[in-house]
């Protein structure tokens, strides 16, 4: 009998369970065919399935209509689904097909801001100034000679180029630049790197270990003197007619002379190197030419170029804004303009012009001809060789055409008065010489810049500190070139204008020394990112074909692209240049 009673007893099995490891419940795969087709609202093992239920809540307060109830109510919606909507959360609305954005704005298809700034994209606008005529202060890249500022055939217009910047800079939040170059129906984009992949990048390079190829030029030994300067004591700012020479890498014979002896596998100068070291820091477009020829790579700059030129309060979180006005100062091309006239006759003026303890490099200046009519200004051409190989067994260097601009002789043969702002060193020392320069700080763009003439000397901190912000990456440039050059000491100035109203007519407010190690640690420069970005950039070159490429800033997004561009991209707009010139000359020959 109980034989029998155990072959009825109910048999139990216990079912196959499927794990989901990213979920609740079982894997969609194992789903019976009649349950496959069922919508359900997706969820998480991350999600609330429960509250705690407060019995004493008032539901009549819950419901009412101020912020923090509405609030509430809210947070009642999609408690499910990893904090998105659920699938059956639909709310019919009225259908917008129809609607229309319409833009409540009067200056929509106002024209371009001061100086004619052209809208062909070409990298070049009518920068000659409202006064003169005539080429100017920086007027080529290869011919940077300096401006009087008054009349004259070179007065006051500080060149051609910038053009650039330019566009429609109306509304703060909705600010639309236009890029340095128009790109071709015929461009190519090989690469487009974001400012966070940038960012990211790193290639340990020690410049100290640096190697001189060729030193050309001289420099003139600073003026103590100036030193001295404060706000209770300023200085006018003195215009000086000086040649100075900026030619790319491409055009450069020194560097075209190293290439036929195969000197180095990638040649550049320090502007564009430091530009690509910072560009993680820039806002404005800017487009670097890369040219292959072998296994050989030029880094270039366009003629009348964004490199020609300074910008002012770059990184402020209000930069100046283009006017409707044609006279307005304080734009961002008239900006940059005065910026750049200021910055080269400081750094003339702050010498002393004495061939006799003038500083002598091996070779004379290369650029400077007898012919020329106009004295040579300090500059050293230091051309420097760096190792960027990964390893031992790759060879990849990189020759920097790099300047310096004045000599600080040492304590022994200088009987200067002390100070408590000057160095004093028992060697001979190379200087940069670069300024900041202050418009107007009640304008708009002046990024919340102090009064220099009030806080100059009490809160010279805080003055700094106001520019480190608002120029980050003019300073990080700054800082980089000095480095790459050798330089022990960097001078900064300050510059203001004589009267808000007046961008011709300036003061030195005062100066001050850096490190530029220091300085650049000071403003959080990584060396090592900048070097990581220099090597991404030749390697994208290197592995491509012969031919040009062009690297450019999109002039909206934290976006880098790096294009390849027919041989003659640019060939005609220096043709249309160069008649231009030709043709302004012919006018002022003839006195018109």
């Amino acid at each position: 009998m109980e034989q029998a009673s155990e072959k009825h007893l109910p048999d139990f099995h216990l079912p196959p369970i499927h794990d989901h490891p990213d979920a609740w419940g079982p894997p969609p795969n194992v789903l019976p065919s009649k349950y496959q087709d069922i919508p359900y609202s997706p969820y998480s093992k991350s999600d609330k399935i429960g509250r705690v239920v407060d019995w004493n809540a008032d539901l009549g307060a819950l419901n009412g209509p101020t912020g923090y109830q509405r609030g509430f109510r809210a947070s009642q919606r999609h408690n499910y689904g990893a904090s998105q909507p659920g699938t059956f959360g639909y709310f019919h609305d009225e259908d917008e097909a129809s609607f229309n954005l319409v833009g409540g704005a009067s200056n929509l298809n106002r024209p371009g801001g001061l100086l004619g700034l052209n809208r062909s994209g070409r990298g070049r606008g009518i920068l000659r100034g409202a006064s003169n005529r005539g080429r100017g202060a920086v007027g080529r890249a290869d011919r940077g000679a300096y401006a009087r500022g008054g009349a004259g055939r070179r007065g006051g217009q500080w060149g051609r180029g910038f053009g650039n910047w330019k566009g429609d800079w109306g509304d703060r939040n909705s600010r639309i630049r236009e890029s340095t170059v128009v790109v071709g129906s015929d461009w190519k984009v090989l690469e487009e790197i974001e400012f966070s992949r940038l960012a990211k990048l790193r290639l340990d390079i020690d410049t100290d270990e640096a190697e001189d190829v060729a030193t050309y030029g001289f420099l003139y030994e600073y003026d103590r003197t100036y030193d001295r300067i404060n706000t209770k004591n300023p200085q006018p700012l003195q215009i000086l007619d000086r040649s100075r020479y900026h030619p790319t890498a491409s055009e450069d014979p020194i560097i075209q002379e190293l290439a036929s002896r195969n000197k180095a596998t990638v040649f550049s100068t320090h502007s564009v190197l430091s530009l690509l070291m910072c560009a993680t820091r820039s806002v404005y477009p800017w487009d670097i030419v890369i040219v292959k020829q072998g296994n050989q790579l030029f880094l270039d700059k366009r003629e009348g170029g964004p490199f020609d030129f300074l910008s002012v309060n770059e990184n402020a979180a209000d930069p100046p804004m283009e006017s409707d006005k044609p006279d307005s100062l304080n734009t961002p091309s008239a900006l940059s303009l005065e910026a750049t006239f200021v910055n080269q006759n400081f750094g003339l003026q702050v010498v002393k012009e004495d061939s006799t303890t003038a500083y002598q490099f091996e070779n004379p200046n290369p650029f400077y001809g007898p012919d020329e009519t106009e004295p040579c200004a300090s500059a050293g051409l230091r051309y420097r060789k760096f190792d960027l190989s990964l390893n031992e067994d790759e060879a990849l260097t990189m020759i920097i055409r790099t300047e310096v601009d004045a000599v600080l002789r040492g304590s022994n043969s200088s009987n200067a008065p002390s100070s408590k702002d000057q160095v004093v060193t028992d060697e001979d020392s190379f200087i940069t010489i670069r300024t900041l320069n202050e418009f107007d700080s009640n304008s708009q763009g002046s990024g919340g810049a102090p009064n220099w003439r009030a806080k100059l000397d009490s809160q010279r901190g805080a003055v700094v500190a106001t520019e480190m912000k608002n120029n980050s990456c003019k300073l990080a440039r700054w800082a980089v070139q000095s480095i790459l050059a050798g330089a022990d000491q960097m001078k900064m100035g300050y510059i203001s204008r004589a009267n808000p109203r007046d961008a011709t007519r300036h003061v030195i407010l005062g100066q001050q020394w850096f490190k530029p190690k220091d300085f650049a640690l000071q403003i959080n420069v990584n060396l090592a990112n900048g070097w990581g970005i220099v090597r991404t950039v030749i390697d994208l070159a290197l592995k491509s074909p012969d031919g040009k490429y062009l690297l450019m800033k999109d002039p909206n997004k934290p976006v880098v692209r790096f294009y390849k561009v027919p041989e003659n991209a640019f060939d005609l707009q220096e043709d249309e240049e160069d008649e231009e010139d030709r043709e302004e000359d012919d006018e002022l020959d003839l006195g018109t």
